[in-house]
């Protein structure tokens, strides 16, 4: 949306059904000339883009353009211009020790993990972390095949892709890769904690990274974890939360602890 507007130009978005009545007005007054529903996931609302509403618009004399969420090699090397900051940033030297990021489509854990490549960071640990029925690349791993879910049953709607794209299937495949899937009360949790301790909010997507950060969590995953590890979170995915969504889930936890 936002080279859309930068550029004066009309975009159409499709989403799928189960998305909110809330995105879908972030995304209109994001600017979008158009948001249409189609499908119960991201791959049938993204097929009726490109075989119907791209289609009509050429019949209208338009030129559409194709912009994939996840799977483009520019978006990959837009999210790999991270890295170079983030070396910036981590105290020593030779970047951070580990790495946490959400897999969705896995746009932005092909992004991190080309991104490290180029930086000479290969050793860099990676956590690619997905919510339970949004888990297409660990069943990809499980099944040592790209595979597809039959369906997206988890909350976290944003990573709603129900086949990874191939290359962040190939980049999971490295030793330095370890696929996490944590449940939607996980993720919940994450967003709620993560609120308390730095008034941001940000939705399940990222949440689910987050939880990582608590209870001990992290040390199940990076058992040589120490107080000098450095660790760095990639946070993002803000848009699919409010107050009154946070409430609710910290009423849940809350209701867990009795």
């Amino acid at each position: 949306m936002h080279a859309a507007t930068t550029l004066s130009r009309p975009a159409t978005v499709v989403v799928p059904v189960t998305s909110s009545a809330y995105m879908i007005a972030k995304i209109r007054t994001a600017g979008a000339r158009d948001v249409l529903q189609h499908g119960a996931s991201w791959v049938e609302a993204d097929t009726y883009l490109r075989e119907v509403v791209m289609v009509n618009a050429r019949e209208r004399g338009e030129e559409p353009v194709y912009v994939h969420p996840f799977d483009d090699a520019e978006v990959w090397s837009g999210h790999a211009s991270m890295v170079p900051e983030i070396v910036e940033e981590v105290p020593g030297d030779g970047g951070p020790d580990v790495m946490v990021c959400s897999v969705g489509g896995g746009g932005l854990f092909a992004g991190i993990m080309q991104g490290l490549e180029s930086a000479g960071l290969s050793s860099t640990r990676v956590l690619a972390v997905e919510t339970h029925g949004a888990h297409s690349l660990a069943l990809s791993l499980q099944n040592k095949r790209l595979s597809t879910l039959p369906a997206i049953t988890s909350r976290a709607t944003s990573l709603g892709a129900r086949t990874v794209a191939s290359k962040a299937f190939e980049y999971a495949q490295r030793a330095n890769v370890t696929s996490v899937v944590l449940d939607d009360r996980v993720a919940e949790e994450g967003c709620v904690r993560f609120a308390d301790d730095e008034r941001i909010m940000v939705e399940m997507a990222c949440g689910v990274c987050l939880a990582l950060c608590y209870g001990g969590r992290l040390k199940e995953w990076v058992p040589d974890l120490t107080e000098e590890t450095r660790v760095v979170v990639v946070v993002c995915g803000g848009s699919n939360v409010s107050a009154g969504m946070l409430a609710e889930w910290a009423g849940k936890m809350e209701g867990n602890e009795k």
